[in-house]
């Protein structure tokens, strides 16, 4: 069995490469900008599965983490992608689990994605990672297909607690995340 390596990326070298496994493997069509978007602002949290000996992903996750009506630190799972050829080989779940914990170090509270309905592969794999069906969202996608919004709830960190139970405080400046209003 082929070696697979985990990198994060590294810049727009890494965009075309990107944008081709995210366009062959996923229904909603995104433009240049949206990948920008999450890309330039959370590059700490997009990954890349790349089979040793080769420089062409396989795989790919494409994350941001912003806090929720100013109450909770969300991360958000874009864009999961991996090429037809290299699944059921765990890819998508280390993709998932680098990202969630990168994301739990910077002290998200939940981690949040939709996915289509029907997409049995990719509720198998979330809801085996600890992911809960939140709600449906009928008619999310721009083919008429309806959603899952699923939720994975990240429990406070024992050694950032004190003994008391509570968060101890930062010290220092406090991270700062652009505030996401959009879903609910």
């Amino acid at each position: 069995m082929t070696d697979i390596f985990y990198r994060q990326y590294i810049g727009e070298s890494d965009l075309p490469h990107i944008m081709s496994l995210v366009q062959s493997e996923l229904s909603e069509p995104y433009v240049i900008y949206t990948y920008r978007y999450f890309l330039h602002q959370w590059p700490q949290l997009a990954f890349l599965a790349i089979p040793a000996g080769s420089s062409v992903p396989i795989g790919v996750i494409v994350c941001k983490q912003s806090m929720h009506k100013y109450i909770s630190n969300r991360g958000y799972i874009a864009m999961l992608s991996v090429n037809k050829n290299w699944r059921k080989r765990g890819v998508a779940s280390t993709l998932v689990r680098r990202s969630i914990e990168v994301m739990k170090r910077n002290g998200v509270n939940e981690v949040v994605l939709e996915t289509e309905y029907d997409n049995t592969a990719a509720l198998s794999l979330y809801e085996s990672l600890g992911f809960i069906r939140e709600k449906r969202l009928y008619r999310f996608y721009l083919n008429g297909k309806d959603a899952f919004r699923l939720v994975l709830t990240i429990p406070p960190d024992p050694d950032q607690a004190s003994h008391y139970g509570r968060r101890t405080p930062i010290r220092g400046p406090l991270p700062s995340y652009p505030i996401d209003d959009e879903d609910e």
